[in-house]
């Protein structure tokens, strides 16, 4: 038989999706929501609200006020069901949750042309959305992010996932949400363990993008510490539009490279969360990664004693506890796995991300194990502080 030629073809899909900020989303006099549907035409839309359980506790009045919001709205949302999930990194360790997503997807009736709109914290926005993504191929997603870290971070990019086989988002996709609701109302029932988290992905972005947004933080760090809302509301806002920019920008926003500068001090966050169980908040993982690798980029002589000791007492006053909980030869091995875990995770290739200034970065590709034990001896807590 004659040898046939090869097919070749080539095409782009343009995305778009927005970032909204309001207060009290769900107030009958707030028509954000109803119009962002209206977008997909005049007949209402069947949607599927999926609810963190811990956001739930806080808002008890939350699904009267969807019931109510959706009533006035009748022309545009059709209600169908409001999920109450467990929130926390819990959510993402199985697929209970994703599938009862799943099932409510196809016992409602929810098709590709209907909505889910997620609601809650990073770990149940990225779980939401993995149902989400793999339902039908794809549902369209609306994400009301309520904490810090998800308004500034987990919910303003394209990722979704569950975590699997003890890593962090093992199992996942790439897809653009429809949009991304900040209702800074949220934010203010958050524990201050909470509030603080999410300012580590605030501190990652202006390392090693942007000097000026660094400086913001160190000028307002006690402001922040203390719930100032207007610090915080330009914090997310501005952490936000750099991360967004960065995806749209950076001429990879689906990662099929191995260069991950927004996961600067995250090779080491994720392991710790692994690490502690999960009892560590992402943001509160990120820190330590942050203040390893700088601690790091210092031993190396990227940076000067100056500099790390200008963000490590940032990062103090804003409230962080940076130091490592773990000491001794085998925590120390099981912490440095994560180096080969993130290499894998990159796709092959490993490629760390350092500073070597506030708001430059550097990417490495080898790491001295040797200074990054060293490292990790600099950061952790004593002996006599824990009982190894």
């Amino acid at each position: 038989m004659k040898s046939l030629p090869s097919i070749s073809q080539s095409f782009s899909v343009k995305y778009e999706y927005k970032l909204h900020f309001t207060e009290k989303l769900f107030a009958l006099s707030n028509p954000l929501l109803s119009e962002i549907l209206a977008k997909y035409g005049e007949q209402a839309h069947k949607v599927l609200f999926v609810v963190d359980g811990g956001v739930y506790l806080k808002h008890s009045d939350l699904l009267d006020s969807i019931e109510a919001y959706c009533d006035k709205f009748y022309r545009i949302i059709e209600l169908t069901d409001v999920l109450i999930i467990p929130g926390g990194e819990e959510s993402k360790n199985n697929n209970k949750n994703v599938n009862q997503i799943i099932e409510a997807i196809n016992d409602k009736h929810i098709c590709r042309h209907s909505f889910v709109v997620a609601i809650g914290g990073g770990a149940v926005i990225d779980m939401v959305g993995y149902a989400a993504a793999t339902a039908h191929r794809g549902v369209k997603l609306i994400r009301v992010p309520t904490t810090v870290l998800s308004q500034n971070d987990a919910a303003v990019g394209v990722k979704n996932g569950i975590n699997a086989f003890g890593k962090k988002n093992f199992i996942g996709t790439f897809s653009v949400p429809v949009a991304i609701i900040n209702d800074f109302d949220f934010l203010k029932t958050l524990e201050q363990r909470d509030w603080i988290s999410g300012i580590a992905e605030a501190i990652k972005v202006a390392l090693i993008k942007d000097a000026d947004f660094f400086g913001f933080i160190t000028k307002k760090a006690s402001a922040l510490a203390n719930r100032n809302q207007e610090a915080m509301a330009y914090l997310i806002h501005k952490c936000a539009e750099i991360h967004m920019q960065h995806i749209a920008q950076g001429g990879d926003p689906f990662e099929r490279g191995s260069s991950r500068p927004l996961d600067f001090g995250h090779w080491a966050a994720h392991k710790l969360e692994q690490m502690t169980c999960y009892e560590l908040r992402h943001g509160e993982a990120v820190a330590k990664g942050i203040a390893l690798d700088i601690t790091y980029s210092h031993l190396l002589g990227l940076i000067d004693d100056s500099t790390l000791q200008l963000i490590l007492s940032t990062m103090s006053k804003i409230g962080f506890d940076y130091r490592i909980p773990f000491c001794g030869e085998v925590k120390q091995i099981e912490l440095l796995k994560g180096i080969e875990e993130f290499r894998e995770h990159l796709g092959g290739k490993l490629t760390i991300t350092l500073i070597t200034q506030i708001g430059a970065k550097k990417e490495v590709h080898t790491i001295d194990i040797d200074k990054m034990r060293e490292a990790i001896l600099l950061r952790s807590i004593k002996k006599e502080e824990l009982s190894c």
